[in-house]
């Protein structure tokens, strides 16, 4: 991936962080944590990876973004100084899950081990 993307990527997590944090009244999107963006190298298009805090569905919290997208892309557009802003697609990531998964069997191996 090219400098540039990443670069494109980075500052989209932190645009759209603060946007959700500051800029939306929903509360629910105040408990949402964005963790990675993948921009197409045309910048028509961009994944947003996020997470939560609350317990919900990730379809909900999925639907609840992207009824929210073209509200969050406009408020890019003013954010970020970009020849196009890509059309945003909210997905769960569950890298954060599957890690927390992990660790827990590594604890039990552990707590196996020591009885």
């Amino acid at each position: 991936m090219s400098i540039k993307l990443e670069r494109i990527n980075s500052e989209l997590v932190k645009t759209i962080s603060e946007i959700l944090a500051n800029e939306t009244r929903d509360e629910l999107m105040h408990t949402i944590t964005i963790t990675a963006a993948d921009v197409a190298k045309d910048l028509s298009y961009a994944k947003i990876y996020f997470t939560s805090m609350k317990d919900l569905k990730k379809e909900i919290l999925e639907k609840e973004l992207d009824e929210a997208s073209d509200f969050v892309r406009r408020k890019v557009a003013e954010k970020m100084d970009l020849r196009q802003t890509p059309k945003l697609k909210f997905v769960y990531d569950e890298s954060i899950e599957y890690g927390n998964k992990i660790d827990q069997i590594i604890e039990k191996i552990h707590k196996n081990e020591e009885a």
